[in-house]
């Protein structure tokens, strides 16, 4: 049951003229950099920087929100960037969890000290950051007295610590402030206090009157008037929390989730309270699984440690944030997804969302859904999980996960995975055969690696391809048989073979294997032609051909002559080690 007791503590200002500027981007979304560590203090951070900028020549600082600051390295071009992470995880120069970052997430730069961010290392200029979007001042009457300096000096000296320190998270907020939150107002919160003054054309005097800090405090929380946080009480999966309940609503339960969809004001925001009887093996694969879904991103800092776990995903259209923990044998959290660019909103929001959740008696059960015909295997409790846009097969060639595959597997992507687990990169293509070259980004041992056939085969010879013919659906390749029907194509082409054998669309990039386990070829797309031919009728590019380009490349092939033939239980092994599944996001 979903009880929501009134939330009063905005109430004074529902009809409050709100006008929110969304929090500028601090770099052109041309840039990126490759994100090395994040810390919860700026000391920390800033030493660890000094460490790095010895070893480094392009390292920057930045605020990244929620009381983290990150440090980076560029900026560069996206190219780039991928190169250079891989390079420097390859060497082993930086933390393996290191990851892109589009610099959405920056706001103050700490380091280089008083510096300014370089320009791309690609050569091109970059554009100017603008400057700071101020959020407007709430315009509503004022109930503290006006003060004179020493006024203000005497009313800010009554204040109680949690008040200090709430002026200075409004300050953040604002985006004038990026020390400690302390209470202690040292120099630092003095330049903030002086430039918020200053950008709302006030006296800079480096101290907030009485009116000023209502000022400050109405603009820090007006968000919340205007998303009408109200706090959630759900008895049912034993959770309470203030919700911003104007632009999400309770639409069900889901185990583990509780699920508030977004509304008409907002349909890309959701929150999800989580519940479910478990331990650490099961606290462990809800941080696996939420990883997956399509409302989580895959770029952005994550972290499972002991009892607890964060997650956080940042694209072009969201910005996610999760987190759960375990205690007396109960898993209980919640996830906020909330539409990119709208950092402010989203800051604030959350930041009330984790200092208002409560675990409180209750677990949901399990069992308190039963199956429905809304059931797929591409969801996990009623959530979409993120699918590719394509998926075709291929075929390792080398002991450290160099794979060969169609050019289909590579148009257009964004991120090239292997396996839906390990990030790729393309070393080579060669258009007119139709071949692509990927080299994992993160060591990879496969099972087994191709061995190329040198020799011609015989007409006529019972050949199997391997692959994912239903885009992955399945989670092992599946061997399909065949017969080598001429070692030309329909045109004479000597250069590909024409088999007969049944396949799909995503079967193509995929080992053309002979009966003894060699590779013969890899399997082509379908193309379309002016005359419709038979559905078994497919075409390999031959091996040799294969074998050239990875030597180009400086990779060495294994190649065979004719061997005996094998059964068909150890060639459907062999072909299920060699084969993998290529995917286009």
């Amino acid at each position: 049951m979903i009880i929501f007791p009134r939330f009063t503590m905005f109430r004074a200002f529902a009809a409050t003229l709100f006008l929110y500027l969304s929090a500028v981007q601090a770099h052109a979304q041309d840039r990126f950099w490759v994100q090395i560590e994040a810390h919860p203090t700026l000391n920390e951070a800033t030493e660890r920087a000094q460490v790095y900028a010895r070893r480094f020549d392009d390292v920057e600082g930045y605020y990244l929100g929620r009381g983290f600051y990150g440090i980076v390295l560029g900026p560069y071009s996206e190219n780039l960037a991928r190169q250079e992470l891989a390079r420097l995880l390859r060497d082993r120069q930086i933390p393996s969890d290191s990851y892109l970052q589009n610099g959405r997430r920056f706001e103050q730069q700490f380091w280089p000290i008083g510096g300014s961010a370089p320009g791309l290392r690609d050569g091109s200029a970059a554009d100017d950051a603008p400057a700071l979007e101020l959020s407007a001042l709430p315009q509503v009457p004022l109930t503290a007295p006006p003060e004179t300096l020493r006024e203000a000096r005497a009313s800010e000296a009554a204040l109680l610590r949690t008040e200090r320190e709430e002026l200075q998270k409004a300050l953040q907020w604002a985006g004038f402030y990026d020390a400690a939150i302390d209470g202690a107002f040292g120099r630092g919160t003095r330049r903030a206090m002086e430039a918020w003054q200053l950008a709302y054309a006030q006296e800079p005097t480096g101290v907030l009157t009485a009116r000023q800090r209502e000022q400050l405090l109405l603009q820090y929380n007006a968000v919340l008037t205007d998303v009408d946080m109200q706090l959630v009480r759900d008895t049912e999966a034993g959770v309470q929390m203030q919700v911003p309940t104007a632009v999400v609503a309770f639409s069900g339960y889901q185990p583990p989730f509780a699920r508030f969809d977004g509304q008409s004001s907002l349909p890309t925001a959701q929150v999800l309270f989580i519940s479910q009887p478990g331990d650490a093996g099961r606290l462990s694969g809800l941080f696996e699984v939420l990883q997956v879904l399509d409302l989580m991103p895959t770029e952005g800092p994550r972290q499972l440690r002991g009892d607890s776990f964060f997650i956080e995903g940042i694209d072009n259209e969201r910005h996610s944030f999760a987190t759960a923990s375990l205690q007396d044998g109960e898993i209980k959290g919640f996830v906020l997804v909330w539409p990119a660019e709208d950092n402010r909103r989203r800051a604030r929001i959350l930041d009330v969302m984790q200092s208002s959740f409560e675990p409180i008696d209750g677990i949901l059960d399990p069992n308190l859904v039963p199956p429905s015909e809304d059931q797929a295997i591409d969801m996990v409790s009623g959530l979409a999980v993120r699918q590719p846009k394509l998926s075709r097969s291929g075929f390792y060639v080398s002991d450290d996960g160099v794979v060969v595959t169609t050019p289909e597997a590579i148009a257009g992507c964004s991120r090239i995975t292997l396996d839906r687990q390990t990030d790729a990169e393309v070393i080579g293509t060669d258009l007119d055969l139709g071949v692509a070259i990927l080299r994992p980004l993160s060591p990879l041992s496969p099972l087994g690696v191709a061995t190329f056939q040198s020799d011609i085969p015989r007409l006529q010879d019972q050949v199997a391809v391997a692959g994912y013919p239903f885009n992955g659906v399945l989670t092992a390749p599946t061997l399909t048989f065949g017969t080598l029907e001429d070692i030309r194509d329909l045109q004479g082409d000597n250069r590909r073979k024409r088999l007969s054998v049944p396949t799909q669309d995503s079967n193509a990039g995929g080992p053309v294997l002979d009966n003894s386990g060699a590779v013969l070829g890899m399997l082509l797309p379908k193309k379309a032609a002016a005359q419709t031919l038979p559905g078994d009728v497919q075409f390999s590019l031959d091996a040799p051909l294969i074998a050239n380009l990875l030597q180009e490349l400086g990779i060495t092939p294994t190649q065979t002559a004719a061997a005996p033939a094998i059964s068909s239980v150890a060639l459907s092994r062999k072909a299920a080690d060699v084969a993998v599944l290529v995917s286009c996001w």
